[in-house]
């Protein structure tokens, strides 16, 4: 099937809501929302298995693969597996245990290839951003690639967790599709392909108003792969001075604050004890909503409706 050639061209917003920012007026007059977001994407990267022709190794202890490309790198896959195998599940315990909410930015084949996962999602009813159906480059892709990756993915998460995707977010970035196929398949509340704010706004695509909800590569465990991050300290003093400024700002201005988590990354024992006092320090703290992206996204739409 041939498709047309695009007419819409995303454009650049250097400007954004400038000096005066919306009161987002969140839930409970809370001065932060504050979202954590945990990426599942172990068992559908770039690998020989899958036929890429090469095998990855971003986000793990080495972050760079040494092995000759076309060859499979079975240290590298063994980090991506301690993701799957150790990690989500000591990071999901720690967000059950504290009775908090977070959002799984999860790569559909992910889940499909981890049942225990698959129900683990359906029985507790996580929040799902979809983070494309293998964790690949859409930038890459070919428009009529790109639309099957995301009708995959889409069919994917409705056969594994009984729900299509209401979220969307590429890896590293989309591609100057990504927005047009979102709103030609349809069905997507929100995306958040974009680390370009700390409030969510409104585009024009085509002439259909779309939401974004910024993601952030800044409060991310992805430090530990190339540093800055050695330390368990390092992660908690970095996120908590994020935290406290963006609390301060409040009283006036409130801000949402994404936080991107990596099992494969954070679920080792010595980080996850920066992400638990991480989350002690937010504890002794008023008027702050732990909240789903799915709640930003709802919230925005109810609150801050598009402008005619």
């Amino acid at each position: 099937m041939e498709y047309p050639k695009m007419s819409y061209e995303v454009r650049r917003d250097i400007v954004g809501y400038g000096r005066n920012p919306p009161h987002p007026r969140w839930k409970n007059d809370a001065r932060i929302a504050i979202n954590f977001v945990l990426n599942i994407e172990e068992g559908t990267e770039y690998s020989i298995g899958d036929g890429d022709g090469f095998a990855e190794a971003t986000l793990t202890e080495f972050d760079a693969s040494y092995v000759p490309r076309g060859d499979r790198d079975l240290a590298a896959e063994s980090m991506f597996e301690y993701g799957s195998r150790v990690g989500v599940w000591r990071v999901l315990r720690l967000f059950e245990e504290r009775g908090l909410p977070l959002t799984l930015n999860a790569c559909a084949l992910a889940v499909e290839r981890h049942p225990e996962l698959a129900a683990a999602i359906r029985d507790r009813n996580y929040d799902i951003c979809c983070h494309g159906w293998r964790w690949v480059d859409h930038f890459l892709l070919p428009a009529e690639v790109e639309r099957r990756h995301i009708l995959d993915a889409i069919a994917s998460l409705e056969r594994t967790v009984g729900r299509r995707p209401l979220g969307w977010c590429c890896r590293t970035g989309p591609s100057v599709n990504t927005r047009r196929l979102l709103k030609e398949i349809g069905g997507f509340l929100y995306d958040s392909d974009a680390y370009n704010d700390e409030l969510p706004y409104w585009v024009d695509v085509e002439g259909l108003d779309h939401l974004v909800v910024p993601y952030t590569h800044t409060h991310n465990d992805s430090k530990y792969a190339p540093g800055p991050f050695a330390t368990a300290g390092d992660y908690e003093t970095w996120h908590r001075d994020a935290f406290d400024w963006l609390y301060r700002e409040g009283a006036t201005a409130p801000k949402m604050m994404s936080v991107g988590l990596h099992a494969r990354m954070i679920g080792h024992p010595a980080r996850m004890a920066g992400l638990a006092r991480f989350l002690d320090h937010i504890a002794r703290h008023a008027d702050v909503w732990v909240c789903e992206r799915i709640e930003i996204a709802e919230h925005w739409r109810a609150h801050h409706p598009p402008r005619a």
